[in-house]
């Protein structure tokens, strides 16, 4: 031992050697009376969990206790993109339907997400993984999941080959997913599978958020809403609708570098969409 102040100090006990750290315990989930007793009886209802709401829950539990998440956020300009939504729209023809005359197509900005992933993906092929313990799967193509809102929870279908299909037939397509998605009418291939997802909840007005990855992707975007923002360029302060995305990542498949580079490259074609369009 080493003496302060010139004291003579007391010879030290040896140390034990240290034992291997004692393993985590794992902690239980309350019981169903344990939460029902918290409350007075007659104050509360009993709605049983439904298969789909099992399947969520088991789900999200696997994904936040075996995915390492890793998050980055950044901000993108939406106004040139805003532009040419509005003059791709404008030049749909009209086609006819049981409703009579209707646009052929009509591009959310949501479709134009889906395609800048798409994208993105394929500019950083490396980030367009799955982690198994034994191989990364690396994905030749860019499969995009978007989360749909149906009552009861939460399904994510695919659009296959996002990166070879041009925004109107993304747009046509999602929109016929998203309608038997809520009529729960999705075959399982339509929803299993995929290499990314988006979950968009700009139309709530929500500036922005993480969202939980869904195995067996290695990366999630989520998408705030647009929303105008005083911005400062070239030492002037203008104004300029922004929307605010942050991209979850499994740290295995997907580590931060890299992460970043996928998000930079989504930014990019946001904010240069007539990249889309080639």
């Amino acid at each position: 031992a080493i003496s302060g102040g010139g004291a003579k100090a007391a010879p030290a006990a040896k140390a034990a050697p240290a034992g291997a750290p004692a393993p985590a315990v794992a902690l239980k989930p309350m019981s169903d009376d344990q939460v029902l007793k918290l409350f007075a009886e007659g104050s509360y209802g009993l709605v049983p969990h439904d298969n789909m709401r099992k399947t969520i829950a088991r789900r999200l539990v696997e994904a936040t206790t075996t995915i390492p998440h890793f998050y980055l956020t950044l901000d993108c300009e939406l106004d040139t993109l805003l532009a040419l939504r509005t003059q791709i729209n404008a030049a749909a023809p009209m086609k006819k339907t049981d409703k009579g005359e209707a646009p052929a197509y009509k591009l959310s900005v949501n479709d134009m997400v889906i395609k800048a992933m798409a994208m993105a993906l394929m500019a950083v092929p490396d980030a367009n993984a799955s982690w198994t313990e034994s191989a990364m799967v690396k994905h030749k193509h860019a499969d995009v999941g978007v989360a749909v809102s149906i009552p009861g929870g939460l399904i994510t279908p695919i659009i296959r080959r996002a990166d070879e299909k041009t925004l109107s037939v993304i747009s046509n397509e999602m929109k016929d997913l998203a309608s038997r998605a809520r009529s729960r009418k999705l075959k399982p291939e339509e929803y299993q599978g995929g290499t990314t997802a988006v979950s968009n909840l700009g139309m709530f007005g929500i500036k922005d958020f993480a969202a939980v990855i869904n195995p067996p992707h290695a990366t999630i975007l989520a998408v705030g809403a647009g929303e105008e923002r005083a911005v400062v360029r070239n030492g002037e302060i203008r104004i300029a609708t922004i929307m605010s995305v942050t991209l979850s990542t499994d740290h295995r498949a997907v580590d931060g570098a890299l992460g970043a580079e996928l998000l930079v490259a989504f930014k990019r074609m946001i904010e240069n969409p007539m990249g889309m369009l080639v």
